[in-house]
This record gives structure tokens, C-alpha cells and sequence, in this order.
């Protein structure tokens, strides 16, 4: 079997940090990290809980933690928190009350920003997970694709870096494609009648986002994140995403919106979009290029207008 190659300008794009993942002031805090995508893994993991975790394992967390953590956009801002709740090497997993209280993207930044930091390429993927549900459901969810030298681009997922209590019988840095379906092979599968669009989002009690309007939204966070501006998961921009959350499910998308997405999931889709095209949409599509100044509907502390770095 070929040894894979990655085109310089990729490695050296997807190897450096983006304002995101930048550590700034923090950079120090990141010496003497192992060089290894596992054992950077398992680091992320003994700094962060999830929110859901906390009631799931029943660990108690402060209410103004579970709030407002995880709207830290950041990586400096997050190793701010971390190193001020505990000023101990990164290496040193944190007791629960001192961890950092996010959700999937936040493990996966950081997991992405440790990587660069050793020259490893690394990037965000938004897309869909099935390993949380044992009913085939497909959980909205962000995971991290990294460069193997070996065998190409391979997935990982830093929240899940603990056999212990996520025994789903695979390594978390080398997750499998059909267990974790980045965006645009979701809404190619839909748009083929191959899968059903009620089964992909988060199926929640309260205000469920399933459907097809709610994968469009993972294509534009997914093409973001492949040009290296990694936003929170309820920044809304673009195309198709004019909608609260209320009425995420009432009103379907129209047949000229879908053929955009088509477009934007032939770009995205599978585990090595041609870096040209993906760059170039980006960049000259003005209904799917994330702006400057967007709207955040942060479930926890409320909308507001936002101004990235």
C-alpha cells in the first residue's frame, strides 16, 4: 500500500495555529507535551468535562461554569481558565470541580491546537456521531481529523480518550468513518433517500433540531473549520440559517438553498477535500463564508452579536 503524501502547503496551512487555536500569552503551558495524537488526547481529556457529564456520571458543577465555559471561543481564554483553576502542567489530569466545562468542540479545539503546537496537521470536522446512541441515531458532534504519516488523514475524538467510561471497542484517535460522518456525507446520504434526516441533529426533550436545515448548518461549520475559523456551534450565518431554535424544524429549506448545500457537500464530503476547492468556496461564496460579525444563540446564556477575533 502507498505511503500517503500531503502537499506542503497543506501540512504547513492545517500545522499552523489559526486566531482560534492560537495559545497566545499561553503558549508556555504547552512545553514538554507529548508528541503522540493518543497520549495528546488523553491530556484534553484529564483538563475538560462535558456539560451533559456532569448529570450523566453525577458529578456536581457550578452553574455559572456550565453557563458561560463553554461561550469561550479561545484557546488562550480556555488555558486562562484552566491555569487558573489549577496551575499545574497540562499533564496533570484536574479534579472534576477544577476542569474546564465544555462540550464536544472545546475538547476538540484543543486537541487541535496541541497538535499544531508539535507540528502535527490537524483540523476541526463537524459532522455526526453514531457511538452515543445505541439506536442509530446520529448525534450532532465535532471530532478532530489529524495527519498520520502512515496512513493519511484519520479522525479522533479527545472526549471520548477514556476506555473507562466510554468502552466503545475502537481508538478514540482512530475512530471509524462510519461511525463518525462528517457533514457533507450526511446530507449526501439524505439527499440519495439513503438515510432518514429525522435521525441526524440533537434529539432533545425540550427543543429538538433534527432535519435537514440542521445539517446545512454542520456544512457551514464544517467549511469553516476546514479554512481554519473555528466557531462555537451556535454561531448562525449564511444561507438556510434563518430560523430560531424554536422553529428549527417548521419550515424546510428550499430547493435552491439544497442545491447549494449539494454543491457545498460535493466540496466537503469524505476524508480529503481537494484543499483548492474547499478554499475557494470559502473564500467567494458569500452565503456560506462565515463573516466577521455574526449571531450567536448561546442555549444557556441567550442571543447576541459577536465579532470574532
Amino acid at each position: 500500500m502507498p505511503v500517503p503524501r500531503l502537499a506542503p502547503e497543506v501540512a504547513a496551512y492545517y500545522a499552523a495555529q489559526s486566531p482560534t487555536s492560537d495559545p497566545g500569552a499561553y503558549t508556555g503551558l504547552l512545553a514538554d507535551l507529548p508528541r503522540d495524537a493518543g497520549a495528546l488526547a488523553r491530556v484534553v481529556r484529564g483538563l475538560m468535562i462535558h456539560r451533559v457529564e456532569g448529570g450523566q456520571w453525577d458529578i456536581p458543577i457550578a452553574d455559572d461554569r456550565m453557563r458561560d465555559d463553554a461561550e469561550t471561543r479561545y484557546i488562550d481564554d480556555i488555558l486562562a481558565l484552566v491555569a487558573a483553576r489549577d496551575p499545574a502542567p497540562l499533564t496533570t489530569p484536574r479534579a472534576w470541580s477544577d476542569r474546564f466545562v465544555g462540550i464536544c468542540r472545546d475538547f476538540t479545539l484543543l486537541h487541535v491546537a496541541l497538535l499544531r503546537h508539535v507540528g502535527i496537521p490537524a483540523r476541526l470536522r463537524s459532522g455526526f456521531a453514531t457511538y452515543f446512541s445505541d439506536e442509530g441515531f446520529h448525534w450532532d458532534h465535532v471530532a478532530t481529523e489529524y495527519w498520520d504519516d502512515e496512513r493519511g488523514w484519520l479522525l479522533a475524538d479527545a472526549q471520548i480518550a477514556d476506555p473507562g467510561r466510554y468502552p466503545y471497542g475502537f481508538d478514540p484517535v482512530d475512530v471509524p468513518r462510519d461511525r463518525f460522518l462528517v457533514a457533507g456525507q450526511a446530507w449526501q446520504a439524505i439527499r440519495a433517500g439513503d438515510a432518514d434526516p429525522l435521525r441526524f441533529g440533537l434529539d432533545l426533550e425540550d427543543t429538538p433540531m433534527l432535519g435537514k436545515r440542521f445539517v446545512a448548518g454542520n456544512i457551514r461549520y464544517d467549511l469553516s473549520a476546514l479554512n481554519k475559523v473555528e466557531t462555537l456551534l451556535w454561531d448562525v450565518w449564511g444561507e438556510g440559517s434563518q430560523v430560531t431554535p424554536e422553529t428549527f424544524m417548521d419550515e424546510e429549506l428550499s430547493e435552491e438553498t439544497c442545491v447549494l448545500y449539494d454543491h457545498a457537500a460535493a466540496v466537503t464530503a469524505g476524508p480529503d477535500p481537494d484543499f483548492a476547492a474547499v478554499r475557494e468556496l470559502f473564500t467567494t461564496d458569500d452565503r456560506l463564508r462565515t463573516p466577521r460579525t455574526l449571531r450567536s444563540l448561546a442555549p444557556l446564556r441567550g442571543p447576541a452579536t459577536v465579532t470574532l477575533r
